[in-house]
């Protein structure tokens, strides 16, 4: 995608009904664009004009593209060392990277222990065999199959965290393993969102929504009426006639869903979706979905992980952490909340 976005970009300008009394210094505009992170991002917010809004849109396109070359796992760019160059030079060498990688990698080392191991960058090994197998399950679903439990135990041998060695003097990464790969699938989009969305309230975009495929962060509330913005969560049952499970009410907080629904195939009638549990080696089988409120997007993609634990095992960690809520959908429907999840809920 080209640096610039002004041909591409889309936005709507919303004609504001204001009352005698309210000057209308702020007009609402939504901005989208596509790819960055394999996904559509969307931005709704407040600027004075067209041309203000569309500054904004820029920064937080070319701020995320930056985040998206730097964490990619798939793809060569040129004159950057990113995750792939680190997972290509696994048991040769350290690779000097960007500052950005360096502080998400250390963020990642921390969210592991967080989660007792369910967030692991270094899981790669056993996602790239899951992905393989469900491309083409998805490609070829008469021949769908599932992997082999021996080649997925075997790739399992190689996730250990300890042996990604992370020099911030030197600025290098080093895999000791080589048969180790880092995936940060599960927390680089909720990561750049919230450094994206810091960049952009500090540079002026205060009353606004940044969305990253599902990964929501609201800063501060409407400009024109003082509300928080109103986030809905995903229904897990995509046959339902209700799109949303809930609208919340979010001011300067995020809102994540890891569910089912978002990718999986089919193997003998049973579908398989993309959340691997690491003590299992296979689809977390818990729940339909689950959805935290919390205001670090970076964060909330982390706790996500709860999605592969036990409901008391998700619940002690959501109810230690201060201003964080969850949402659980379990398998037949029921749901169950974390102690002040209804606070949030639009009444």
């Amino acid at each position: 995608m080209s640096k610039k976005i002004m041909a591409c970009i889309v936005i709507i300008i919303f004609t504001l009904n204001l009352t005698a009394c309210k000057k209308a210094e702020f007009k609402r505009y939504d901005a989208s664009f596509l790819g960055l992170f394999d996904t559509v991002t969307t931005i709704t917010g407040y600027a004075g004009d067209k041309e203000e809004f569309t500054k904004y849109a820029q920064m937080i396109h070319d701020n995320l593209q930056e985040y998206h070359e730097l964490y990619d796992i798939y793809n060569d760019y040129e004159g950057i060392n990113n995750i792939k160059t680190i997972n290509d030079n696994a048991g040769v060498k350290p690779v000097k990277v960007d500052k950005r990688i360096i502080d998400l990698l250390n963020f990642a080392k921390e969210a592991y222990k967080l989660t007792d191991g369910q967030m692991n960058v270094a899981f790669g090994a056993v996602l790239s065999v899951w992905r393989d197998y469900r491309t083409r399950g998805g490609d070829d679903p008469e021949n769908a199959e599932l992997p082999p439990m021996d080649l997925l135990k075997e790739k399992s041998l190689h996730t250990d965290i300890n042996k990604l060695i992370i020099n911030e003097e030197d600025s290098t990464v080093y895999l000791e393993d080589p048969e180790m790969s880092l995936d940060v699938g599960a927390v680089a989009k909720g990561y750049a969102t919230e450094k994206v969305a810091d960049i952009a309230y500090d540079n002026g975009f205060k009353s606004g929504s940044i969305s990253v495929g599902g990964n929501v962060r609201t800063l501060d509330p409407k400009a024109d009426t003082g509300e928080a913005w109103n986030i809905g969560i995903q229904n897990p049952d995509l046959e339902s006639k209700d799109k949303y499970l809930y609208i919340l009410n979010l001011d300067n907080l995020s809102l994540v869903t890891s569910g089912v629904y978002e990718r999986y195939y089919t193997v003998d009638g049973k579908q398989y979706h993309h959340i691997i549990d690491p003590d299992t080696l296979m689809p977390s089988d818990y729940y339909l979905s689950v959805s935290i409120i919390t205001k670090d997007s970076g964060l909330a993609d982390v706790l996500a992980k709860i999605f592969n634990m036990p409901f008391e095992e998700g619940l002690k960690i959501i109810e230690d952490l201060p201003d964080t809520e969850a949402l659980w959908v379990f398998k037949n429907g029921d749901m169950k909340y974390s102690s002040n999840f209804n606070s949030y809920v639009q009444k």
